[in-house]
C-alpha cells in the first residue's frame, strides 16, 4: 500500500489518541470527515493499525514492579524457540517478549504486584518445562521514557 502524508498524519494521531472522533481527526489532518474516514478503513483493511486501546495508568491501580528479563534458552532448535515462544503467550504478567539476535534468546517485559510475585512467576516458568535455561533480572527503577510513538515517516520512507 502506497501510503501519502495525510495517511502518515492520520497514523501519527491516532497513535498517541486513539479515542479521538472521526470529525475532530479528519480537521486534525485537513480533511473532510468522509475522505478521512475513508482512508481510516483503508488503512485499518490493510493492517497498518492492528488496534484501539487505552493505556492504563498502573501507579494508579496499585503497587506493581516492572522487570525486564535477559532469558537464555537451553536447546536452540526450532521446537525449542516455538515451544517457549507459545509458552509466554500464556503468562499475562508477561507484557512484552522480544527474539534477539546475539547474546541473549529473549527479552521480556514483565510486570507482577511486587518481587515476590515475580520471584514465584520465574520459579513457575522454571518448572514448566519451556526451555528455559538461565535468567537476568533487571528490576525498572523508574520510568524515564515510556512507549512513544514510532517514527512513523522514517519508517515509511516518507520525506517531509
Amino acid at each position: 500500500m502506497r501510503l501519502d502524508a495525510r495517511d502518515l498524519d492520520i497514523l501519527r494521531v491516532l497513535s498517541t489518541e486513539g479515542r479521538i472522533t472521526k470529525t475532530a481527526l479528519a480537521d486534525r489532518v485537513g480533511l473532510s470527515p468522509t475522505p478521512c474516514w475513508e482512508r481510516l478503513k483503508k488503512l485499518e483493511k490493510a493492517g497498518l493499525i492492528k488496534r484501539y486501546r487505552a493505556e492504563i495508568n498502573l501507579r494508579k491501580l496499585g503497587p506493581h514492579v516492572t522487570v525486564f528479563v535477559a532469558a537464555e534458552l537451553s536447546d536452540h532448535t526450532a521446537a525449542s524457540f516455538q515451544a517457549f515462544e507459545a509458552a509466554m503467550q500464556r503468562y499475562e504478567e508477561v507484557l512484552a517478549c522480544w527474539a534477539l539476535g546475539g547474546g541473549f534468546d529473549y527479552i521480556l517485559q514483565i510486570v507482577t504486584r511486587d518481587i515476590d510475585a515475580y520471584q514465584r512467576l520465574i520459579d513457575e516458568m522454571l518448572n514448566a518445562d519451556i526451555g528455559l535455561e538461565k535468567y537476568f533480572t533487571y528490576i525498572v527503577t523508574k520510568p524515564v521514557k515510556g512507549q512513544g510513538v514510532p517514527p512513523i515517516s522514517l519508517i515509511a520512507g516518507w520525506q517531509e
